[in-house]
């Protein structure tokens, strides 16, 4: 007779979770290259009718029938089980869906502006043209962002590639380790606040997102004495990737074509921070610590809306399971998991950037749900200073509760010991501080002791664990 053991039967439960269980969506992910596909279709149509309504196909498409569908199709909120994570984020079919991505971006960016500079099309049918390939860029942007999340280099420089359409490549860094840092805090030019329109929100988080890209790469370079202005800065090497996607299409169809360069560029950037917008609206994360070592508490789901709506999930590879995201930066976008403690959006991303445009009507939806969110009290929320009096007038805020210091604990962190060399782990995502080897791209070169290094220097890979949340181990 054979005995299992409890053991045994925990690994034959995961086992069996691992054969049974099935992507449902694996194959509805190649509707996300139909996307970069636009552009020939617009084309196409054009030539085959003449109607130069054709030409705007990717707004009419994105923002016109997407929603539709959403809501004809509905929601899906199953997750993969705990046990196939590892297993799923393996399957390279579908990072190569990623990659695939790239080159039917350029083919239709190259196609549309020949067809812009030679075809025989009124100035409203370019303009038109322009922006169904900007929507094509804000596309590539959110395929940049699955990519630039990755420890692999081939990846994160197929990212920086996607951006060079948009000259949006500081997106990259800000993104990275701006955003992920400081998101739902009211130092992050990427999270809204309460009474802040997406009007208002644009320049904000535009340009506040490129100062701080330039800041981030600036500290880097401090620490390795150097001066930021050389090819490495990933700002600079942005820009330059840009500049000679861009001089190439001049000189290759002519300057009459900048223009349209510009506008595609503007479509890319709104449609991203529009999706910004959305993401972190009203999130607020509290201040935790003891005095003189406080700091926000740690990313949780609930500090980022979500949406389960199917298409939307499709086309923008699980963009909308933010909550987990944030949690987990480098999980690959198969393998995101819906977290029930998130608020959860209305409708899909798509809608919602349709009533972003309308700020009232945003304002009429949205804020209630922040209100709710906070247990009526909208005090605990971020608001806009401008508008900080007046939104505490309309929603008065629950009795005053006691400013207190919320102490966080932090799992597993150890404090650095004397004796032997310290390897430091962040239990988060995995990335690997050796004292021997030190981390040179971040500006601390081989030998530089792991509590020499600055309290404020999160992980660079995820850039969700601090430094105190490191896991500390002594070799040698």
């Amino acid at each position: 007779m054979r005995f299992t053991y409890p053991y045994d039967l925990s690994i034959m439960r995961a086992e069996q979770a691992t054969s049974t269980w099935r992507d449902s969506k694996r194959y509805l992910w190649v509707l996300g290259l139909t996307m970069p596909l636009l552009p020939f279709l617009a084309v196409g149509l054009h030539e085959l009718t003449g109607w130069g309504v054709w030409l705007w196909l990717g707004p009419i498409v994105i923002l016109g029938m997407v929603p539709i569908i959403d809501w004809i199709v509905g929601l899906d909120p199953a997750n993969p089980p705990d046990a196939v994570i590892k297993s799923l984020e393996q399957d390279r079919y579908y990072r190569w869906l990623t990659y695939l991505f790239l080159p039917l971006q350029y083919a239709g960016f190259a196609l549309a502006f020949w067809y812009i500079a030679t075809g025989d099309l009124t100035l409203v049918n370019k303009i038109g043209l322009a922006v169904t390939v900007g929507f094509i860029g804000g596309l590539g942007i959110n395929t940049a962002h699955e990519l630039g999340h990755k420890k692999e280099s081939h990846e994160r420089w197929l990212s920086k590639i996607a951006l060079a359409q948009s000259c949006y490549g500081h997106f990259y860094i800000e993104h990275n380790r701006g955003h992920h840092v400081r998101v739902a805090t009211p130092a992050d030019p990427a999270s809204s606040r309460v009474g802040e329109s997406f009007y208002r929100f644009w320049p904000r988080t535009v340009f506040g997102s490129l100062a701080s890209a330039w800041e981030l790469e600036s500290r880097r370079y401090s620490r390795r004495g150097q001066h930021p202005f050389r090819i490495g800065n990933d700002v600079i090497n942005a820009l330059l990737m840009t500049a000679a996607l861009w001089a190439l299409m001049v000189i290759w169809l002519g300057p009459a074509i900048m223009p349209f360069l510009l506008i595609q560029a503007f479509i890319a950037i709104t449609l991203l921070e529009a999706v910004n917008y959305l993401e972190h609206y009203g999130m607020l994360r509290e201040i935790v610590g003891v005095p003189g070592k406080e700091r926000y508490e740690r990313v949780e789901p609930r500090h980022s809306w979500n949406s389960n709506n199917i298409a939307t999930n499709v086309l923008l590879y699980h963009l909308q399971r933010h909550s987990d995201h944030h949690a987990h930066p480098t999980r690959r976008y198969q393998a995101l998991r819906d977290e029930k403690s998130a608020p959860a959006l209305p409708t899909g991303y798509a809608s919602m950037i349709l009533l972003a445009l309308v700020p009232p009507a945003w304002n009429r939806v949205m804020d209630p749900r922040v209100l709710d969110h906070f247990d009526g009290d909208i005090s605990r929320a971020n608001i806009a200073p401008h508008k900080r009096e007046r939104i505490l007038r309309r929603y008065p805020a629950a009795p005053a509760r006691a400013e207190t210091t919320v102490a966080e604990s932090l799992p597993g962190a150890v404090a650095v010991l004397t004796g032997g060399t310290v390897v430091a782990t962040c239990p988060g995502c995995g990335y690997s501080y050796d004292e021997r080897r030190g981390d040179p791209r971040e500006g601390f070169a081989a030998g530089t002791a792991f509590a020499s290094i600055p309290d404020t220097w999160c992980c660079p890979d995820c850039g969700v664990r601090d430094k105190v949340d490191f896991l500390v181990a002594h070799v040698g």
